[in-house]
């Protein structure tokens, strides 16, 4: 009996100690690519906010009935859910996939959807949700190309009046232990709230044609910038998850490992005493 237990404990110690070497390996790769994920955005962070300054400044000084601005009259909204292409990265893809459901599923009628990882693709399709473009395998390390065929087809359905709003979900990264799921609206466009100082400078051509040109550009940029804050968000909650899974693979190791060294030291104890009662009695 001590034998068989003994054997069933030692390939569950073999299991665990091969599952904690790969999450041990992912967790350092985690660690890497946040390092390159933060590094991206922080140098996007001053360009980022410098365009959004100047869009603010145009979007106050434009006519109120700029489609940019004022809407398009549909009562349709489009909603781009940023997920990861691949798992093991806690709770990020579900925080995602619930957000934007507690939203769609008020208006599901009325709602369009856009998927941008497989994760999230998969997650929308069980719960039913048919999506009007999906996009996945997006690089660790995103660049202006995905985040230009997502912002045209976005401001394409806005421009052909098939939605009125475009909303992003995504996870906001604010440290490597804190990341906000957010619900941001990208069109129509709204000046920033906190700025409230007059703009005096003066738009040649005129603010409205510069919007005309400049709304491409500005919701590039947008959806690059998010698509940073979702990707340095994924490698930190990955990280965390990786970290707690090492750290409960050795908590099991330990246990088990006590548990081998008893049961192994009752077989001996055993095997003793049966050989000394057997001595005892050949005397």
């Amino acid at each position: 009996m001590a034998g068989a237990g003994l054997i069933k404990i030692k390939r569950r110690i073999k299991s665990i100690t091969n599952t904690r070497k790969i999450t041990n390996a992912m967790s350092l790769i985690a660690t890497s690519n946040l390092r390159k994920s933060r590094q991206n955005l922080e140098g996007n962070k001053a360009y980022y906010e410098a365009f959004n300054d100047v869009m603010s400044k145009i979007v106050k000084s434009s006519d109120n009935d700029n489609i940019y601005v004022a809407g398009n009259k549909s009562e349709k909204k489009l909603y781009i859910a940023l997920t990861s292409d691949s798992g093991l990265c806690g709770g990020f893809n579900g925080a995602v996939v619930s957000a934007a459901d507690e939203v769609m599923s008020k208006e599901k009628d009325k709602s369009l959807l856009i998927t941008v990882g497989q994760k999230g693709r998969a997650y929308f399709r069980r719960l039913k949700y048919e999506t009007t473009a999906e996009y996945v395998d997006i690089p660790n390390e995103p660049g202006l190309a995905e985040a230009k065929e997502i912002a045209e087809h976005a401001l394409r359905l806005y421009e052909n009046s098939d939605v009125g709003e475009v909303y992003m979900v995504y996870t906001k990264f604010i440290s490597t232990m804190k990341q906000d799921i957010e619900i941001k609206k990208i069109l129509p466009l709204e000046a920033k709230e906190s700025d409230n100082s007059m703009s005096i400078a003066e738009f040649e051509p005129s603010s409205d044609i510069l919007l005309s040109r400049a709304i491409k550009l500005h919701l590039e940029q947008q959806v690059f910038n998010l698509l940073l804050n979702s990707k340095a968000s994924e490698q930190a909650s990955r990280m965390s998850s990786m970290d707690s899974a090492t750290k409960n693979a050795n908590e099991l190791l330990d246990n088990l490992n006590l548990q081998y060294n008893r049961i192994r030291q009752s077989a001996i104890t055993q095997e003793i005493t049966e050989i000394v009662g057997g001595a005892e009695a050949l005397k």
